[in-house]
């Protein structure tokens, strides 16, 4: 897709713009509830074990505190199935990643599990909305049963559907283990920026709560009125200023996908649309000590894109 008709827009500290009145909000469907088991029937993993019961492999990780990941696949001797296992997830710096921090489920495209104790039919798992980005197909999942009080917890915050030209290499697969914690539309444009090929540092840092909340509030609210810009940057930059540590200045970049794109789609092209502007990929590229990404879609089908970085003086 040519970057010439993706536009996007680049605003320093010293460009300012009007004011902000706004609140802060995430949005993504919840994890489908499952019936509970006692604690004590749910024990840690000590080592990669692949669960082959979704409610099993939840309260396992609810009880463990780890994030979830949930791999859907076409069946036990599927060519993709094949292929990813031998050559990205047996790999041994994949494996002891997910030992250390996940609770690993396998799952069928058609695998039913008990998401409602009140209803006595199970329910078709990959049809439930929290896994709406994955469209039916093949592909990873990761639920956030870790970081209890977030607004994510208990949340699907990583989609990743195994589409044509979208795929995922050893790689690719440990930038998605070790993603920082947030919201699905967070984790997704960190993602993009992390596995670009020229290596941009701007998502290399840590994340700082004002600039995620004030990416997600900017990427919703040019979804809301369908404008890319920099809409009320003066306030916006004077609250985000007082809230960086160290005299530190806010740095806002931002884009907008295709329309009818999908979420990893739109993230990869919002990227690259940065990378063909000198200015943007200036930013997108520094290495900042602290950011925020986040991206919304609005109703005419186009993901809007921010990413804040926190730069030094």
């Amino acid at each position: 897709m040519s970057h010439l008709r993706t536009r996007l827009a680049l605003i320093a500290p010293s460009l300012l713009g009007a004011t902000l009145a706004a609140s802060f909000s995430f949005a993504d469907s919840p994890l489908p509830t499952v019936a509970p088991v006692p604690r004590e029937a749910a024990t840690p993993a000590l080592r990669v074990e692949w669960h082959t019961d979704y409610v099993a492999a939840r309260n396992a990780a609810d009880y463990a505190e780890k994030m979830l990941l949930v791999y859907f696949h076409e069946g036990e001797t599927s060519e993709t199935r094949t292929d990813f296992d031998r050559e990205v997830l047996d790999r041994p710096e994949i494996q002891r990643r997910l030992a250390k921090d996940f609770i690993v489920v396998r799952q069928s495209l058609d695998a039913t599990a008990k998401l409602d104790p009140e209803r006595a039919v199970d329910s078709v798992l990959l049809e439930h909305g929290a896994f709406r980005e994955l469209r039916g197909a093949p592909g990873l999942a990761i639920i956030d049963l870790k970081n209890l009080g977030a607004d994510y917890y208990h949340h699907v915050v990583s989609a990743f559907p195994f589409d044509e030209g979208l795929t995922y290499d050893a790689f690719k697969m440990s930038v998605i283990l070790d993603l920082p914690a947030g919201t699905l539309t967070q984790r997704t444009l960190t993602y993009a920026v992390r596995i670009h090929p020229e290596n941009p540092r701007s998502a290399d840092g840590r994340t700082h709560e004002a600039l995620m909340k004030m990416a997600t509030w900017h990427s919703q609210h040019m979804a809301n009125i369908q404008l890319q810009g920099h809409h009320q940057w003066e306030s916006r930059f004077h609250k985000l200023q007082a809230k960086l540590p160290g005299g530190q200045l806010p740095v806002e970049v931002a884009a907008e996908s295709w329309p009818g794109e999908t979420l990893v789609e739109a993230a990869i092209e919002c990227v690259d649309s940065w990378r063909h502007s000198s200015g943007h990929w200036r930013a997108v590229r520094g290495n900042h000590p602290l950011f925020g990404y986040d991206m919304k879609r609005g109703k005419n089908g186009i993901w809007y894109a921010t990413g804040i970085f926190a730069k030094r003086r």
